[in-house]
């Protein structure tokens, strides 16, 4: 077997691969043979099938699934040991001239694309600098938080009015264009929030109604098209609310309030635990930690997406670009002309990224240990319980869960692209300097 790369130019090489019968013969009798002791077929005892007769019937086959094998084995041995990184995979040359006869005396030659991996010059130093938030919670936002807590842990109530934010429960019947009940149209009984009603003459027309009150509405522009709320309120598709126009009769049954909890000792145990909080200033002060701790998330977020974008926009580098949308149109049948060159700025700014991880991981021997994965897998898969069950699961079922979630490859390789994203940046925000800026929460919002 013989393998030369050629270069076209510093992002392309072609590779050749030549194939004797001697390189590949041994492998197909030994094929051959494996077939023979496996076969079981009529007139012959199992394992008795002559070579000769296996040959015969699956001779090509065999000869093209070896062929393959060791196409496969050696271009991957040929670029670790040569040190060659490649985007994408390599690509086969088509070419119809060549014509092989499958009979075990052909000499195989096969030609691949290779797209490769530009040199990556970046070095992060206390020259880069970017902005680290640290977001406070704003009046406004702790009110709303403390509101929103007070509801959760409150009583409900049937005023005989609805007000805003009020919850309306009601029958609701499907129009005809002329106004009539559409005859087996849509019918449901639901609850209307009001506090989810985006048009403020709507909203207008529903606070003061009372039980039994009777109005048309427009369903759609109620909920400004939002099929997701159409279509709960309506117990149907989402797809059928998207497409829905019709008015609809609406007959209130009720008005319900979720009246806000008291401020005592109580409310303050349900919501921390016993002794936790016995005041006011304490309740806020909890309050105004829990969401300036969640507001940090998002700046550690944004200070990410500082960093990708800066350094991806300042590390110069060329990309193998026609070979690279030729391998996406390849491994993606169903993608268009179209959408691929809608989306291929972003796939090659996150592959300059990759790049760009990749070279400060080797250039700083940073080491992703199976152990990061898996707590890193367990703290996502804890989360994930506790937004259904306030109580923590045992630590034992913990990590037995984390366990199976590992053997499936796909989230193995999320969890550790994950973990080697927070390196990174961990790593970056640990030699870059950083100014911190204190900041309101509606100001970083318009930020974002």
């Amino acid at each position: 077997m013989n393998i030369t790369q050629e270069k076209v130019d510093d992002l392309n090489a072609l590779v050749k691969i030549t194939i004797a019968p001697e390189d590949y013969s041994p492998k197909v009798e030994k094929s051959l043979k494996e077939q023979a002791k496996k076969a079981n077929l009529p007139g012959f005892r199992k394992g008795m099938v002559p070579v000769a007769h296996i040959k015969k019937m699956y001779g090509k086959s065999i000869l093209v699934d070896e062929i393959n094998n060791m196409l496969n084995e050696s271009l991957s041995k040929y670029l670790a040991d040569n040190k060659v990184e490649v985007l994408g995979q390599p690509l086969p040359v088509m070419d119809d001239s060549k014509e092989f006869k499958w009979d075990n005396t052909d000499e195989f030659e096969f030609n691949y694309e290779l797209g490769l991996a530009p040199k990556v010059d970046i070095e992060v130093s206390s020259k880069d600098k970017f902005t680290q938030y640290n977001v406070k919670a704003d009046e406004e936002t702790l009110a709303a938080r403390i509101k929103n807590i007070r509801k959760s842990y409150g009583k409900m109530t049937n005023p005989e009015v609805a007000a805003e934010g009020d919850v309306l429960y009601a029958d609701l019947v499907q129009l005809s264009p002329d106004g009539t009940v559409f005859e087996g149209g849509i019918s449901s009984t639901g609850s209307i929030r009001l506090d989810l009603v985006t048009n403020p003459e709507i909203l207008k027309s529903l606070v003061g109604l009372k039980k039994d009150d009777v109005l048309t509405l427009d369903i759609q522009k109620t909920f400004d098209n939002n099929e997701t709320i159409i279509a709960k309120l309506l117990n149907i598709s989402e797809e059928d609310a998207k497409d829905l126009q019709s008015n609809f009769q609406v007959t209130v049954k009720n008005v319900n309030r979720l009246e806000e909890s008291d401020l005592n000792q109580e409310f303050y145990d349900k919501v921390f635990g016993p002794d936790v909080v016995t005041d006011e200033a304490g309740f806020q002060a909890k309050i105004t930690e829990e969401i300036e701790s969640m507001f940090k998330q998002d700046a550690d977020r944004k200070l990410q997406n500082d960093i990708y974008t800066q350094l991806t926009e300042q590390t110069q580098m060329q990309l193998p670009d026609a070979f690279l949308r030729k391998w996406l149109k390849a491994t993606n049948e169903k993608l268009t002309d179209e959408e691929l060159e809608q989306g291929y700025a972003d796939f090659a700014k996150n592959l300059k990224w990759t790049l760009i991880e990749n070279k400060i991981i080797t250039d700083n021997e940073i080491k992703i240990e199976y152990k990061d994965v898996f707590e890193t897998a367990k703290q996502r898969l804890d989360a994930q319980f506790r937004m259904y069950s306030p109580q923590p699961m045992p630590e034992d079922q913990l990590a037995q869960y984390t366990t199976t979630f590992l053997q499936e490859k796909e989230n193995a390789n999320r969890i550790f692209d994950e973990v080697k994203a927070l390196k990174v940046f961990e790593y970056i925000r640990s030699v870059a300097t950083l100014d911190e800026q204190e900041i309101g929460y509606a100001k970083f919002v318009e930020m974002k």
